[in-house]
């Protein structure tokens, strides 16, 4: 009896296990028995200077599918946990950020305005004889 696999399509996320690591990133067997890459630069949102920091042989993963091309799979981990944590903007906490905004930024300019004046008043003082 043929077993049915799924399909690999691109933007796919899916879980795999990591198979083994490299010094460019780390190959992981999807749950339909396909391996992919999982390039250094999609390991996570930070600089990777080594793979086995983040991933190690057996751990699980969460990979979005980059690509399938000619038996080859490219994957990304970083990309999908982006996808898991949408980013929500909270409108009253909005106004209430920009109100503290104006409010240190009208701060700001007052210290400034009054050095220069310290300043303007200083040389005046200095150039009288």
């Amino acid at each position: 009896m043929p077993t049915e696999q799924k399909l690999n399509l691109p933007g796919q996320i899916i879980e795999g296990t990591v198979q083994g690591t490299t010094k460019f990133g780390a190959f992981i067997q999807l749950e339909n028995g396909t391996v992919g890459l999982v390039h250094i630069s999609e390991i996570a949102d930070t600089y990777v200077r080594d793979v086995n920091d983040y991933l190690q042989a057996g751990d699980r993963v969460r990979v979005k599918i980059l690509n399938v091309s000619e038996g080859k799979v490219g994957l990304s981990i970083k990309q999908a946990r982006e996808r898991e944590r949408p980013k929500k903007v909270d409108k009253g906490n909005l106004d209430d950020k920009l109100n503290r905004f104006f409010k240190e930024s009208d701060e700001r300019l007052q210290s400034l305005k009054l050095t220069k004046e310290t300043k303007r008043r200083n040389k005046s003082y200095s150039d009288t004889p």
